[in-house]
């Protein structure tokens, strides 16, 4: 009594059940018996290199005889999940390429081993056939479906089934339900079965005159009218979609509807696991995220000077994830919908460019207060966003998420500008623009000094020994942040309608980031060390 053991290294079954289309959204579960043994014949043609349709006779043995019983299963749980992708047609409509939507739908496999049984006894030739064709399967379905196989030993204890024959047809018991998968006949039906469907089908051409040899004009005929036929149970296992299609089968000759009962819970519409449910996501203090155009042309994305429309954009979007739920580390408001006091704690959303090309090609949230589970959920809604005068949408993929010595740690390029711009230092220059949150006056607490002043002693950071302006006149940097957007498209508009290029001095090493003044949570005021 053969047992197959299979795991699914991906926990991803791919397997659309025969006769749906895959737009359907259908997941085969479990794996139905012609699957398997195609599979089983597969890989002795490519792993143990049986010669091309004629596969041993040890083999056919060993088919024929799993092909004669319905087998049971043992299921670990499941669900559907499915991506959607649109696929080009290669046709052009006004310039652009014509595309069609496409589901891909699989299986998502919990942990635990799937198990099919053939109540069925094979000689130690085919047992031992069996095991090395078991142990040589690498995938089940698409290619994709990856699998780690082998045959159960002879006493190894195994779990009763849950996905058994509906021998009788009767309506499943409470807390089961029916499935119907595809199996393969038993060889003697077969055999009694096609030469029935021959019969008929030669029967109108002419019988070849006795004891003479038979025109070959003739034997083209019957050559052509049995074509459709697979000549045995083996090959009717072996024929190709295209041949389905070429004589226009809609079933598989030499296959047959099965009716199974499996528990009810067994296929579940839901994710069980993958990623982890919204309680159990650990708070972090920041998440980073990728920017890359759909051609890849780095140029595309959008310039530095619209770090400020960029991020406010990206709000809004994180924003609308919330569904009108409150969050106090993304809007800033607390439960009673009341602007935050005390260090500026909430979410800041700064635009990065990490290649120094004058390109955005990252986005930090980081939130001194952290975000939790609910708030990195909103948070990973960010897919895409837009950019002024952009040719289509910028994709968004996140790159990592904790805390900032994560980010420090990263690797490559991209890793060691964020731990330079995060390192403790003495000095500091603008990164981009300096805009007052307050009416500038020449004297008091509201002068440009000032103003930086309070907004350092607001974040918890120690004051400034030297405050530096620097002039557009006279500094390349300077001149370079006149051009940035320095208003916000949907709130407060600043005081003063101009933005400042400084270098901060102090006396001890502060540790980054370091934002300060209007729209500091969108991008402006950012400083880098120097």
């Amino acid at each position: 009594m053969p047992t197959l053991l299979l795991e699914f290294p991906a926990r991803r079954y791919h397997a659309t059940p025969t006769g749906h289309h895959v737009n359907e959204g259908q997941v085969e579960w479990p794996p139905s018996p012609w699957r398997l043994l195609r599979a089983l014949l597969s890989v002795g043609y490519t792993a143990l290199q049986w010669p091309s349709g004629k596969p041993p006779v040890e083999a056919r043995t060993l088919i024929e005889k799993l092909a004669g019983v319905l087998p049971e299963y043992r299921l670990p749980k499941a669900s559907g999940a499915h991506s959607r992708h649109y696929m080009p047609l290669a046709a052009f409509k006004n310039g652009k390429e014509e595309t069609t939507l496409v589901f891909d739908t699989w299986a998502h496999i919990a942990a635990g081993t799937l198990s099919v049984t053939w109540v069925v006894d094979l000689d130690a030739g085919e047992t031992s056939l069996l095991k090395r064709l078991a142990d040589s399967l690498n995938y089940l379905g698409r290619s994709e479906s990856w699998v780690s196989a082998r045959l159960a030993e002879p006493h190894e204890p195994l779990q009763t089934s849950n996905c058994r024959p509906a021998l009788d047809g009767a309506a499943p018991a409470r807390g089961w339900e029916h499935v119907t998968l595809l199996a393969p006949q038993a060889a003697e039906p077969y055999a009694a079965w096609l030469e029935r469907e021959l019969g008929a089908v030669l029967a109108d051409l002419p019988l070849p005159a006795p004891g003479k040899k038979v025109p070959a004009a003739l034997q083209k005929k019957r050559d052509k009218a049995a074509a459709p036929y697979p000549v045995d149970l083996i090959a009717a296992l072996q024929t190709s979609t295209n041949e389905l299609r070429q004589y226009g089968w809609s079933q598989a000759p030499g296959s047959l509807r099965a009716l199974y009962v499996r528990v009810s819970d067994s296929f579940e519409p839901a994710s069980i696991s993958g990623r982890p449910a919204s309680g159990a996501l650990a708070p972090v203090q920041s998440m980073l995220f990728a920017m890359a155009t759909e051609s890849g042309n780095d140029h595309a994305l959008p310039p530095n000077s619209r770090t400020l429309p960029q991020a406010e954009r990206a709000h809004r979007q994180i924003v609308r994830a919330l569904a009108g739920t409150n969050c106090p580390a993304l809007t800033g408001n607390d439960e009673q919908r009341v602007p935050l006091t005390g260090p500026h704690s909430h979410a800041h959303l700064l635009p990065l460019d990490l290649d120094d090309d004058g390109h955005l090609d990252h986005l930090l949230v980081w939130a001194p207060m952290g975000l939790d589970a609910g708030a990195q959920e909103a948070v990973r809604t960010l897919r895409h966003t837009y950019a002024k005068g952009g040719v289509g949408p910028i994709k968004l993929a996140l790159a990592a998420a904790g805390g900032l010595p994560q980010l420090q740690g990263l690797q490559g390029s991209w890793g060691a500008r964020i731990a330079e711009m995060l390192r403790p230092a003495r000095n500091w220059i603008s990164q981009t623009p300096f805009v007052l949150p307050r009416h500038l006056k020449r004297r008091g607490a509201n002068t440009l000094e000032g103003q930086v002043q309070a907004e350092l002693a607001s974040r918890g950071f120690p004051p400034a020994e030297r405050i530096t302006l620097l002039r557009p006149g006279e500094n390349d940097h300077a001149r370079n942040l006149r051009h940035f957007v320095r208003r916000r498209a949907n709130g407060p508009q600043p005081p003063v309608d101009c933005g400042f290029a400084l270098a901060l001095e102090f006396s001890e090493p502060i540790q980054g980031p370091l934002c300060l003044g209007y729209a500091s949570h969108f991008g402006l005021g950012q400083f880098v060390p120097v």
